[in-house]
């Protein structure tokens, strides 16, 4: 018995609709032959004539009756699967997952929650922390986008560039090094501390000092930047982070910068995403309502 695949199913549908093997086959742009050949088939599957020609007419069978209107309600059915419903963020109710560092959490993702709350107040937005390896796992963990800085997007996401910036050394204000130019002795004659939550912010500094024959002290890691500069404002500790963060958090706390004495990376930031997100109408808005506030927040040049 031959299966009744979709394309059988429009045929049968446009044969009992127009109840005629001509006026059928204009509508799905095939000829009469090739319609003439779907209703032997049907025929054959069904066990039934489902049109029966009297005179220049055709008159559907009883069994042909019963068919139509469970026809019509499956192919709206059908449609409706294969066609993308418009996105309402009014009526949403999904529950998003953002990761990304402390440091965004505290001063950018306030602005995004008042973005997306303004015009979709029944979203429920939830924070993780993003630790490196997300990135490779992002496909089946329960995180719908990552703000964090890589080198280049990964092949298996997609993202937005948001920015660039470069690495720079933190102290307290006080510190024997501030308004001074660091020196490889300076990097090494105190004690460091070190973030251990977002993207990769300073394993250069340790290659370059391996490559001298030297190693840093790293005395204290923390996973927070707000915990990372409270302790540096009440140490002699050093801390290797992004420009920008660090112009920021001279705002708030006693601290300050300095450039290193070496060539340093440009550190790529981007909003990713994994591919099974991609192209779903309420994710692609999400997107958009979290990337102004995130391109708007001061990275460096």
């Amino acid at each position: 018995m031959n299966q009744l695949n979709l394309n059988l199913l429009r045929a049968l549908h446009a044969l009992l609709t127009c109840a005629n093997v001509t006026h059928a086959a204009a509508q799905l742009n095939l000829t009469q032959s090739a319609m003439s050949r779907n209703l032997s088939l049907l025929r054959d599957h069904l066990g039934d004539p489902l049109l029966i020609r009297e005179g220049t007419r055709y008159l559907l069978t009883d069994r042909a009756k019963q068919l139509l209107p469970r026809l019509h309600n499956l192919m709206f059915e059908i449609k409706e699967l294969f066609s993308e419903q418009p996105f309402d963020p009014a009526g949403c109710r999904r529950s998003f997952v953002m990761a990304s560092s402390d440091y965004v959490a505290q001063y950018i993702f306030p602005s995004i929650v008042d973005a997306i709350h303004r015009v979709a107040p029944q979203v429920q937005l939830h924070y993780r922390m993003m630790e490196p390896p997300m990135l490779e796992e992002l496909g089946t963990l329960p995180v719908d986008l990552v703000a964090t800085l890589v080198p280049e997007s990964p092949e298996n996401l997609y993202g937005r560039h948001l920015g660039s910036d470069y690495p720079v050394c933190v102290m307290a204000e006080n510190h024997p090094l501030a308004g001074k130019e660091l020196t490889l002795e300076g990097l090494t004659d105190f004690p460091h501390l070190c973030i251990t939550g977002g993207g990769d912010k300073d394993s250069f500094l340790d290659r370059y000092l391996a490559e001298h024959g030297r190693k840093r002290n790293i005395s204290v890691t923390v996973p927070f930047f707000s915990s990372a500069f409270q302790i540096l404002a009440r140490s002699q500790m050093l801390l290797t982070i992004p420009l920008h963060i660090a112009v920021n958090a001279r705002r708030h706390f006693p601290i300050t910068h300095r450039e290193f004495p070496m060539s340093v990376p440009t550190e790529q930031y981007y909003l990713l995403w994994h591919g099974i997100h991609h192209n779903d109408p309420a994710h692609r808005w999400l997107r958009d309502q979290i990337l102004p506030p995130l391109m708007n927040s001061t990275y460096a040049p």
